[in-house]
């Protein structure tokens, strides 16, 4: 995983709105919203809801599907658990380091 790739994701979700759209969808699991039923939930104007969804979707966050008239929204939680493993995998690698330098002695 690159780092960039991650700061960029990340920073997708660092609005408030965005973060919430996002939360909506990952709610709805594997059916996604419809985006009319998207603003309903979130009371984000539909001009506003287009801005984000499109920054959501351009960093693979969020997947959209044309069904008929409807545009479906969904969210990849497959890569948003990828991202967070990211940050996660080298949890506390550093600890014993960190902790025979502090030690005295």
């Amino acid at each position: 995983m690159d780092l960039n790739i991650t700061a960029t994701r990340l920073e997708a979700l660092g609005n408030p709105t965005r973060l919430t759209v996002y939360r909506a969808l990952v709610r709805a699991g594997p059916a996604g919203l419809a985006v009319g039923t998207l603003h309903e939930r979130t009371g984000v104007p539909r001009s506003t809801l287009s801005h984000h969804l499109h920054r959501l979707i351009r960093v693979g966050l969020v997947n959209q599907e044309r069904q008929g008239t409807t545009l479906l929204c969904r969210a990849d939680t497959a890569l948003m658990r990828e991202t967070l493993g990211f940050l996660l995998a080298e949890c506390c690698a550093d600890a014993d380091v960190l902790l025979a330098e502090e030690s005295p002695g």
